[in-house]
């Protein structure tokens, strides 16, 4: 009934191919991207779409995770356009380099 806290959550991502709206940084830097929008998950979690193709699970899971404002309409919507970092950019993912 409970869930082991300690036991690895392996998440599926929605990955596609890197798109020309990525903002290529310089060399060593991360790569940028920009945000597009936000969806709900199976599980209701919150996730922002990124310009790239990627996407990032924002959760608010109190006290681990507190982030409040994705659960706000008007708060959500405060961020889209505005620059995020890809992390699966930055290691240089696409759809044939993660494993499923």
């Amino acid at each position: 009934m409970g869930q082991d806290l300690l036991q690895k959550n392996v998440e599926r991502t929605s990955v596609t191919k890197g798109s020309p709206e990525c903002e290529r940084a310089a060399e060593g830097e991360r790569p940028i991207s920009r945000i597009v929008g936000f969806q709900q998950d199976e599980n209701g979690h919150w996730v922002v779409a990124l310009s790239c193709g990627h996407t990032q699970h924002l959760r608010h899971q109190p006290p681990w995770q507190n982030r409040a404002w994705v659960l706000d309409p008007e708060q959500r919507a405060a961020p889209v356009g505005q620059v995020f970092t890809c992390g699966w950019c930055a290691r240089g993912a696409d759809g044939a380099t993660l494993d499923r």
